[in-house]
C-alpha cells in the first residue's frame, strides 16, 4: 500500500518532472503461424496479432487515467520473422505488410520483431530475409527490425556485419524522401535480449512464455530534480540519491505493469528501467550527466559519470522489483536528448565518445545521423566496433545510424516527434574495407568458456 506521501510525490513526479511509463510492449509469439504457403503465413500472422492485442490500448488509456500516469506508447513484439518466414521459401516483405495492417488495425506505434538471429551463422533464408529489410522498412509505417550480429558466447558474424552496412545504405536510400527515416527503424545489435520492450529493437524471444506483458519506465527529468540540489555531494551521495529514486520510478512501473498483464490475459514478463530521453528540455540524460559536473557531456569524466548513473539506475531497480529485465540503464540516443542535441552541436561530443561511453550505457551508438555519402563498409565498422565492446564486456549493445541522403557534415536534420533533431556528425575519412571485406566470425573471447 502507497502513503500519502508517496502518492503525492508520484504526482509531482508526472506533473513537474515527466515520469511517465515509455512503453507497454505485448510480446506475442508468432510460431503457431507458420504455413507452407507465405500468404497463409502472413494472414495467420495477423489475425493472431489482432486477436492477442485487441485490448492493449484501451486498457493503457485506462490504466493511465486511474493511476495518474501518462502511458506514452503501445507496441507490440513479436517472434523474430526469419524464423516465421523460412518455411515458406517467401523473403518475408508480404509479413511485414501483414504486421503493419495489424499494427494499423490496433492503433498501436510500432511493432517490433522483424528481426533475425545470426550471430555465430547466417543460413541462406535468413540472408535472403535480411536482404528484404529496405523494402519492408520502405512500404511499412510501424514495423521495427534488428539483426542480432554478435554475443559474447559465439563471436561477431562479420558476414552479416558486412551484409548490414549495404542495408543500412539501401534502406537510406529507398526512404530518401524521408531523410533516411526507415534507418530510424532498424538497429544491429550484439547480445540483444528477448525481452527488450523498446523500439525499434524488440522481439519477443523464443524463450519467452505465449503472450507477455514488458513495461519501459522512463524518468531522466525524476533523476534530474532528485540531484540537482546536491552541489558539493560527494559522488557516492549522488549515487545513493539516483539509487533511491530509481526505486521509486521502478516501483511504480511495476504496478502498472501487474495490472496491465492481468487485464490484457497475459504473463507479466519484465520492468526495464531505462531512462529513455526525448527531445524536451526537462527530460535529457545529457542534463543529468552535466548536473553531476560536467560543463558540458562529452567533457573528459563522461563515461565515468555516465557508468555511475547506469550502475545506480540498475541497483534500485533490482532493489524494488524481482522482475527488472531488458536493458534497463541509460540511453544515450543524440537526435531524442536535447542535451546531446545541443553538445553534439556545439562540438562537445564526436562519435569516438560515443562509442566510449557505450561500454557503460545501455545500449550504444543511437540515432546518430552521419553524411549520406559514409561508405557501406565504414557503417559496418562502426557495427563491428560496437559488437566488440558488447561481446568483450558480455553487454548488450547496438548501432541505429542513419547515413542521410544528400546530407553532409555541417547540415542537420529533424526527423521529427520523439525522433527529434540531429547534426550530421563526422564519421573517418580512413576507410576499413580490407577488414570487413574478409568476412567470417570474430572468435569467441576466453571467458565465453564457462560451462
Amino acid at each position: 500500500m502507497l502513503s500519502k506521501n508517496e502518492i503525492i510525490e508520484t504526482v509531482n513526479m508526472v506533473e513537474k518532472e515527466h515520469l511517465d511509463i515509455r512503453t507497454i510492449t505485448m510480446g506475442i509469439s508468432l510460431l503457431p503461424c507458420i504455413r507452407e504457403d507465405e500468404r497463409a503465413t502472413a494472414d495467420a500472422v495477423y489475425d493472431r496479432i489482432c486477436k492477442k492485442a485487441e485490448n492493449i490500448v484501451s486498457v493503457a488509456d485506462t490504466l493511465s487515467k486511474t493511476y495518474g500516469i501518462p502511458i506514452i506508447n503501445k507496441r507490440v513484439s513479436v517472434s523474430p520473422v526469419s524464423l516465421i518466414a523460412a518455411p515458406t521459401g517467401g523473403d518475408g516483405v508480404i509479413i511485414a505488410k501483414a504486421l503493419d495492417r495489424a499494427a494499423n488495425e490496433l492503433g498501436i506505434d510500432f511493432l517490433g520483431g522483424y528481426s533475425a538471429l545470426v550471430q555465430k551463422g547466417m543460413t541462406s533464408y535468413e540472408r535472403k530475409f535480411i536482404e528484404s529489410i529496405p523494402e519492408a522498412l520502405a512500404t511499412t509505417e510501424r514495423i521495427c527490425s534488428s539483426v542480432n550480429v554478435g554475443s559474447s558466447k559465439t563471436g561477431i558474424n562479420m558476414d552479416a556485419v558486412r551484409l548490414l552496412g549495404e542495408i543500412i545504405k539501401e534502406t537510406a536510400d529507398k526512404t530518401k524522401d524521408k531523410d533516411g527515416l526507415g534507418c530510424a527503424k532498424f538497429v544491429a545489435f550484439c547480445n540483444a535480449v528477448e525481452d527488450n520492450p523498446f523500439m525499434a529493437g524488440a522481439f519477443h524471444g523464443v524463450g519467452e512464455g505465449e503472450t507477455v506483458i514488458n513495461v519501459g519506465v522512463s524518468g531522466p527529468g525524476v533523476v534530474h530534480h532528485a540531484i540537482k540540489n546536491m552541489r558539493g555531494a560527494k559522488i557516492d551521495e549522488i549515487a545513493e540519491v539516483i539509487k533511491k529514486t530509481a526505486f521509486k520510478i521502478t516501483r511504480a512501473g511495476t504496478l502498472i505493469a501487474r495490472e496491465a498483464a492481468k487485464r490484457l490475459n497475459a504473463e507479466f514478463g519484465i520492468v526495464d528501467l531505462s531512462l529513455a530521453p526525448t527531445p524536451v528540455m526537462g527530460d535529457s540524460v545529457a542534463h543529468i550527466l552535466e548536473e553531476i559536473g560536467l560543463s558540458s557531456v562529452g567533457a573528459h569524466g563522461t563515461t565515468a559519470a555516465l557508468a555511475l548513473l547506469n550502475d545506480a539506475v540498475k541497483k534500485g531497480g533490482v532493489m524494488a522489483s524481482s522482475s527488472v529485465g531488458g536493458l534497463s540503464g541509460a540511453f544515450i540516443p543524440v537526435s531524442e536528448d536535447i542535451g546531446m542535441i545541443n553538445a553534439a552541436e556545439k562540438g562537445a561530443i564526436d562519435i569516438n565518445k560515443l562509442e566510449a561511453m557505450t561500454a557503460v550505457c545501455s545500449v550504444g551508438i543511437d540515432m546518430v545521423a552521419i553524411p549520406g555519402d559514409t561508405p557501406a563498409s565504414t557503417v559496418s565498422g562502426i557495427i563491428a566496433d560496437e559488437a566488440a565492446i558488447g561481446m568483450i564486456n558480455n553487454k548488450t549493445t547496438a548501432v541505429r545510424v542513419i547515413p542521410v541522403p544528400n546530407k553532409k557534415v555541417g547540415d542537420s536534420v529533424n526527423f521529427g516527434g520523439l525522433l527529434g533533431q540531429a547534426p550530421i556528425m563526422a564519421v573517418s575519412s580512413y576507410g576499413c574495407e580490407t577488414l570487413i571485406a574478409r568476412g567470417g566470425r570474430i572468435p569467441a573471447p576466453i571467458h565465453s568458456n564457462k560451462n
